[in-house]
């Protein structure tokens, strides 16, 4: 069987990495990050957009900003023809 994760990305997915930027709760004036990970489809992004109205319901520090990165990690392969034969002895 194989895994969650590499179905996945033979769906599509890349991976996607977020760094949150939020306002800690007691102290609303600093600023904390988190980064967040997973597999994702882009530019839509549903997970992270999930995660995000998930902080945003459940989680009292409010969010100040999100840089996202994305990379497909299987993707076709890069074939070249070469003309030539090249013999050694």
């Amino acid at each position: 069987m194989a895994n969650a994760d590499f179905i996945k990305q033979l769906s599509g997915y890349g991976l996607t990495t977020a760094k949150i930027l939020y306002h800690i709760p007691d102290y609303p004036k600093l600023l904390q990050t988190f980064i967040w990970q997973d597999y994702d489809l882009a530019p839509k992004f549903p997970e992270l957009l999930g995660f995000l109205d998930f902080w945003k319901r459940e989680l009292d520090g409010p969010v100040h900003s999100v840089v996202v990165a994305h990379a497909r990690l299987i993707r076709p392969a890069e074939i070249v023809n070469v003309n030539g034969v090249l013999t050694l002895h």
